[in-house]
């Protein structure tokens, strides 16, 4: 009998923290200091092990100081008493690397995971066992406990504690997604601590009204602006709207309702602990009866309506997209094969994430770090202060007003997906603390803005500046403190400036408002948009340039740069992975070889590898279509049969093509994006499947590195819209969704060099 079973009569552990870190109701603790953890999700198992150090890299980047993964038991034991740690299933050398590139890790044990996998990530042989799964069944208990000790031994020195603090697990979450089970969760957090495992932190997620046993465990939360689990015939589900809202509501009851078998129920929150997200939608993933169309602007400013709405700790799902594994016994997706509602994709796990499967950085990559990086600088300022809400239906806009004795910021937020998209306001004012409003006089919020706002805080020789910029990151140079702010299209800047002292000001002219003088830059904002006042320097750059604003250090360095494209922090300098046609980088301080450029330097690089086309061959045209069904245990469209294949149109690329135009070496990336229609594709090296996607209006992008060409032509078998299924896409793609179409409009190879540049002096 497992050691921690209901009756082994363990004591209640209700101490959260350790190893440096603690947690009150209002944030994280770390060494004595509050700290705002900015989290993504990245499955390791559904990559390559070769990726992995990189691909962080990228995340830390990002701005992303967690990662979190799960442990997919089937991968790991998809045969009873064959269990791999091996390969792209080697946690241990994941979390190891991890921790070297300078990341915390929340390890998400299961044993029951979800996350899109067959039987929730149970192994056939677990799934068909006559036990009670996700109970305290003692029989279920001990499959648990051995799979749990295994765990230890592959992590062991791996999980923080007073022995080893510095280790990178931090926390640990139990289970997923189960809601009327408190003391089983409890007993997996006993157990799990039985076999060895440690963690300051134990979490469970609490969405959908969840009991949550609050005395050992941690409620964590979801937030997506649409969801792949909704019917075919809802252009925006109702739980959207609530996310672009401003408010102290911290559950989703939506979130994972189509596999839930417990009602809804109220998980009694009692707000011990601080609002912690783990699974803020950093995309959404498609199945094949409906396929969101989820755009950077919904994800970037839900993000940020979870930081007025007191969030304390911003999670990412996912963070990383990756490619569903395969296994030696089935498909390792959810599908209505395997008793779920929905059919997904065999191999695409894309997620339209921050950074895509192929390595890819979306444009909200970039708009979210520009959040992260605030985060790092002011964070934990912004944890302690309060917040009052406004909705549009009683105060003209959606608005979060955080400040405490007379300093902080307001949130606003006129953005909803498209589907609902809002109206531009006009007489946009909001009411601080103090009785005075901001800004000075009242503004047209175009539709689609999301800022937020700083009200009297002080950046060096400013002792107080409110303004409707952005303040993105700060770096300290010789001669002075350098802010780096974003602006709002469609929003003028203005800037109450409150000085001390005899400090000049310079780059801003003086307007008198109805509620006294304010400053107005006197160049457009953009890198050379700079107020000065005394020693400090405010740059204020527009919305395109605030998206490539990247911040961190080099050797001990702090810097700042302006880059259009990827980059990662190295001991010795920077990577620039080239994805754009930007050819050169602005830095704080200056690289070697740069020359000034105002408060910048510029490092001129040399013409950067655009995209060259591919030629695809047709092979045979569709002879068919599949026909409509359903299926499942909603009765939702299902995806095609595996006979109805032999229908579809093939198409082929020629490897000598790819190989003469790849460019070559480790220090590259290249990604062969396809544009193409119809309902169904599949891509396959010889006889292995490895990539698929459900048609959404998306291009599809296939990393050449991981897809073991060799020398053998890549096949593209593409199945049309049977014209009859109406599977959801969004309306705005809606009319490239043609019966009988099977399509590759266009090829390309996008070939990204990675260059190294360092710091000078």
């Amino acid at each position: 009998m497992p050691t921690n079973s209901p009756s082994s009569a363990a004591p209640a552990i209700s101490r959260q923290g350790g190893a440096g870190l603690e947690i009150d109701a209002t944030s994280l603790i770390r060494d004595g200091e509050r700290w705002f953890p900015v989290m993504g999700e990245y499955h390791f198992s559904r990559d390559v092990p070769e990726r992995w150090e990189h691909e962080l890299r990228k995340m830390k980047a990002g701005g992303i100081d967690t990662v979190a993964t799960y442990l997919i038991w089937i991968l790991h034991e998809e045969i009873r008493g064959e269990r791999s740690w091996a390969g792209h299933l080697d946690v241990r050398r994941f979390v190891e690397t991890a921790g070297r590139v300078g990341l915390n890790v929340v390890m998400r044990i299961g044993p029951w995971a979800h996350g899109e996998a067959r039987n929730g990530g149970f192994p056939d042989w677990l799934q068909a066992l006559p036990v009670k799964h996700r109970t305290n069944d003692p029989a279920y208990l001990e499959l648990v406990e051995e799979w749990y000790a295994d765990i230890e031994a592959q992590l062991r020195g791996q999980f923080r504690s007073a022995d080893s603090p510095d280790a990178p697990i931090i926390a640990v979450q139990v289970d997923n997604e189960l809601y009327d089970q408190p003391e089983h969760l409890a007993t997996l957090r006993r157990l799990a601590e039985s076999v060895g495992m440690t963690a300051p932190f134990w979490v469970a997620t609490g969405w959908g009204g969840a009991q949550v046993p609050q005395d050992e465990l941690i409620s964590v939360y979801a937030g997506y602006s649409d969801g792949f689990w909704e019917e075919s015939d809802v252009e925006l589900p109702a739980f959207s709207r609530m996310h672009f809202i401003f408010s102290d509501v911290r559950d989703d009851l939506s979130v994972g309702a189509d596999v839930r078998d417990a009602p809804e129920t109220d998980g009694g929150d009692d707000h011990r602990y601080p609002f912690i997200t783990c699974e803020l939608g950093g995309g959404m993933a498609v199945a094949y009866h409906r396929r969101p169309h989820v755009d950077p602007e919904d994800i970037s400013a839900l993000a940020l309506t979870k930081l007025g709405g007191r969030s304390a700790w911003q999670g990412y799902y996912v963070y990383h997209g990756t490619t569903q594994a395969s296994g030696r016994l089935s498909g390792m997706q959810e599908s209505q094969e395997s008793a779920y509602p929905n059919d997904l994709p065999t191999k695409d796990y894309d997620f339209f994430a921050p950074i895509g499967a192929a390595g890819t950085l979306r444009p909200h990559y970039h708009r979210l770090r520009t959040q992260h990086l605030f985060l790092q600088e002011w964070g934990a300022e912004l944890l302690e202060l309060p917040a009052a809400f406004t909705d549009i239906e009683d105060a003209g806009v959606r608005s979060a007003v955080r400040v405490a004795d007379g300093r902080g910021y307001v949130f606003v937020n006129n953005h909803q997906p498209a589907a609902a998209a809002l109206p531009a306001l006009s007489g946009v004012q909001v009411s601080l603390p103090d009785g005075s409003r901001f800004p000075s006089a009242p503004i047209d919020l175009p539709a689609g803005a999301a800022a937020f706002w700083p009200i009297a805080q002080a950046y060096g020789d400013v002792s107080a500046l409110s303004g409707t910029v952005q303040p993105i990151t700060r770096i300290d140079t010789a001669d002075g403190l350098v802010v780096i702010f974003g602006t709002t299209a469609g929003i003028d800047v203005e800037l109450d400036l409150r000085i001390d002292g005899d400090a000049a000001v310079s780059g801003a002219r003086e307007v008198e408002t109805p509620q006294g003088t304010r400053w107005v830059p006197t160049t457009a904002p953009g890198p050379d948009c700079v107020v000065t006042v005394g020693s400090t320097r405010l740059v204020i750059l527009d919305p395109a340039s605030s998206a490539r604003v990247w911040a961190g250090e080099v050797d001990g360095r702090r810097i700042v740069a302006l880059w259009d494209g990827g980059l990662t922090f190295g001991a010795e300098g920077l990577l620039l992975e080239r994805w754009s046609t930007a050819t050169e980088i602005l830095t704080i301080p200056a690289l070697t070889g740069s020359e000034p450029a105002g408060v910048f330097s510029r490092l001129a690089l040399g013409p950067a590898t655009d995209e060259a086309p591919v030629s695809v061959r047709t092979v045979r045209e569709a002879s068919g279509a599949p026909a409509l069904r359903r299926g499942g245990t909603a009765n939702r469209f299902g995806a095609p049969l595996e006979e109805e294949w032999a229908q579809a149109a093939v198409f082929d690329i020629d490897p000598a093509e790819l190989v003469a135009e790849l460019v070559e070496g480790e220090d590259a990336a290249n990604v062969l994006r396809l544009t193409w229609f119809g309902d169904v594709a599949r891509a396959y090296v010889g006889d292995r499947l490895v990539a698929d996607q459900f048609w959404y209006g998306r291009t599809w992008e296939l990393d050449l590195a991981v897809l073991g060409l060799a020398g053998r032509p890549l096949r593209i078998e593409v199945l049309p819209w049977n014209g009859e299924t109406d599977f959801f896409v969004d309306s705005r793609v809606r009319a490239d969704r043609v019966a009988g179409r099977a399509e590759i409009a266009s090829a390309q190879l996008v070939r990204a060099p990675r260059v190294p540049v360092r710091l000078g002096g």
